[in-house]
């Protein structure tokens, strides 16, 4: 039975998976984030999801999959990850609502067994809504903009301050279930193969 690692620490990745059948293990990579640059928002996210993948890949043998993802918000041509600090979140927050970015997705799998990889970015078009100074206040306060890319969630206290989205739900929550899927199949492995005996 072929394992799936996630090289992520990321618990809304982890229920995505675990809600669409799979039971990876999970294996944080301890990548440098900070370390890694790129020219464009896309290939930043790309980037950062082989450089996990290959990491983890790499203490590992036998028959396993690693899937690697990182998320950035591009808004105006800028690619944004946790906020740093409550101020930058309010700053950010101030300056999106109302408007429209892309929050795009690194998706890298590597196949331990043969060394072979298959990676891509998932894009989704986040409408934010409106928040007042005072609810942007209490969000950041909340902490949860700190802790995700792009200062906010669709499932958690900020989907009540993001109008729609165009595009894959799941990629938003930072792992796209079709996107992974083709790259599963791209490796020669049917996703269906890969779901845990209980699934149901």
């Amino acid at each position: 039975m072929t394992k799936v690692v996630l090289a992520s620490a990321s618990p809304a990745r982890l229920g995505v998976l675990r809600d669409a059948g799979l039971e990876p293990k999970v294996i944080v990579s301890g990548v440098d984030e900070e370390a890694i640059a790129a020219a464009t928002p896309g290939e930043l996210c790309l980037a950062l999801a082989e450089a996990k993948a290959r990491v983890v890949a790499g203490g590992l043998s036998g028959d396993v999959l690693v899937v690697g993802c990182d998320s950035v918000l591009e808004f105006e041509g800028v690619a944004y990850g946790k906020p740093r600090s409550p101020e930058e979140a309010v700053a950010r927050w101030t300056a999106m609502r109302g408007r429209t970015g892309q929050l795009l997705t690194g998706h890298c799998v590597i196949d331990v067994a043969t060394g072979r990889a298959a990676s891509e970015v998932g894009s989704s078009e986040i409408r934010f809504g409106s928040p007042s100074d005072a609810e942007i206040a209490a969000y950041v306060a909340s902490g949860e903009p700190l802790r995700v890319a792009g200062a906010f969630t669709l499932d958690g206290l900020g989907g009540w301050f993001i109008d729609g989205i165009s595009g894959d739900h799941g990629n938003v929550l930072g792992i796209s279930l079709p996107l992974l899927r083709r790259l599963f199949g791209r490796l020669g492995y049917p996703v269906t193969a890969l779901w845990r005996e209980n699934v149901s």
